[in-house]
């Protein structure tokens, strides 16, 4: 066999799993965490592996096996996940096989979420809220009592415009992408304008998301920025709001349901809520001119420093490190830039450290006058783009795939009544 036709050979699970020395579960899981790639079998079960791809992976020797308290029991059974949506590999992410970080410099939000969906890139995409969609969100998202924050909103929205949307149980692919067009801009539409403005500005989802925002307006290279991060932000892999959506479109809950489930999971502290707590640490270090200090009061406490570290990369995340090299285009966002590099140097006295992606969404909000929460905001708006792309995923997937089983650990059977 040449070498040509060995590359182009593709292995089944089976295959695949022998020649790397491990089991189909365990052979799935490299695929999750990136380090392989796999393409179903088509109209059969199952997938196949590149076999040039599985040789170069046996011989970088990266058999990364669970360690023993990830590894599931014998009773367990594993839930593998196959997506063809983003890979994470040597501190670098790629969106469909495109390095993300090239896709945010160059292109909008609206063309990178769409290109994601379709596999069509147009250029000058724009997403329009349809008026009764909005009209329901706008009445769902001024009832909440006023101390509501952004993400409450969106999940508001979110709700009144399934009810809005009498196609919303239609998946086909085409009727899930027109719904997810108008709910990313009903989510953004329906938020509250931001300072002194009484009318709703036009542009791209990044223009209107940053009038909901900041009570100033932006100049071009700010608007680049929030760009760049709502593009950096579509999908990240197998993250707990992703996992939570997928398990939704399993059940084929309808795109509205898949992208509640999602925010559900984002408003936890360890997840898209992560940039409100190191919004907090900027705005004290340049209240009090020393990241020493406030480093050391975190540490003191128990309290991990926000915006610190990522368990994916070695190094610094990638979509820090292109935030951090736009917002050093920004006048106004110097002192909080300077601010966080200073964290970073803290905290990195004795052990290497880098900075996160919530630590470049803080720099943002906090430079430009942006509430605590607005990270979380642009995370949300900008990773309901990949939701729906894991959604329509799922959609073609065997449906409740994703039922895992769980380890009973309670008293023995029978018990008697209490």
């Amino acid at each position: 066999m040449t070498d040509q036709a060995a590359q182009q050979r593709r292995l089944t699970t089976r295959e695949a799993a022998q020649r790397l020395g491990v089991k189909p579960e365990t052979l799935y899981s490299y695929v999750s965490r990136g380090l392989l790639s796999s393409e179903r079998v088509s109209g059969g079960r199952g997938s196949t592996f590149d076999a040039a791809e599985v040789d170069e992976l046996a011989r970088r020797g990266r058999r990364v096996r669970p360690s023993a308290s990830e590894e599931p029991p014998a009773a367990a059974h594993a839930v593998p996940v196959t997506t063809g949506i983003t890979l994470i590999d040597d501190d670098r992410y790629f969106f469909r096989g495109v390095d993300a970080v090239e896709l945010a410099a160059r292109y909008d939000y609206e063309e990178v979420a769409h290109w994601l969906w379709t596999g069509a890139l147009r250029p000058g995409t724009r997403f329009t809220a349809p008026p009764d969609v909005l009209a329901a969100a706008d009445r769902s998202v001024a009832a909440l009592p006023p101390h509501s924050g952004l993400t409450d909103r969106l999940r508001a929205a979110t709700v009144a415009a399934a009810v809005a949307d009498p196609l919303r149980f239609d998946l086909a692919p085409q009727t899930v992408i027109a719904a997810a067009r108008g709910l990313i801009a009903t989510l953004v539409d329906a938020l509250p304008l931001a300072g002194d403005r009484f009318h709703r500005p036009g542009g791209s989802i990044a223009q209107r998301l940053w009038s909901r925002l900041a009570p100033r307006d932006a100049d071009d290279t700010s608007i680049k920025v929030l760009q760049a991060a709502l593009v950096l932000l579509i999908d990240h892999d197998l993250a707990a709001s992703t996992v939570a959506a997928r398990v939704a479109a399993s059940s084929r809950a309808h795109p509205y349901a898949v992208v509640s489930a999602g925010l559900g999971a984002v408003d936890g502290p360890l997840h898209g809520a992560a940039s409100g707590l190191a919004h907090r640490m900027l705005t004290e270090v340049l209240e009090r001119g020393s990241a020493g200090a406030v480093v050391s009061d975190h540490l003191r406490t128990g309290r991990a420093v926000p915006g610190l570290g990522h368990r994916l990369y070695r190094g610094e995340d990638p979509r820090a490190r292109a935030l951090f090299e736009l917002l050093a285009q920004v006048p106004s966002a110097e002192r909080a830039l300077d601010a966080a590099r200073a964290v970073e140097r803290a905290a990195a006295r004795d052990v290497p450290v880098h900075a996160n992606v919530d630590l470049a969404l803080a720099v943002l909000s906090v430079s430009a006058g942006m509430p605590i929460d607005a990270g979380e905001t642009v995370f949300a708006v900008a990773r309901t783009a990949g939701w729906i792309a894991h959604a329509l995923e799922e959609y073609g997937e065997r449906p409740l795939r994703v039922r895992p089983r769980g380890q009973y650990t309670g008293p023995r059977p029978p018990q008697p009544l209490p």
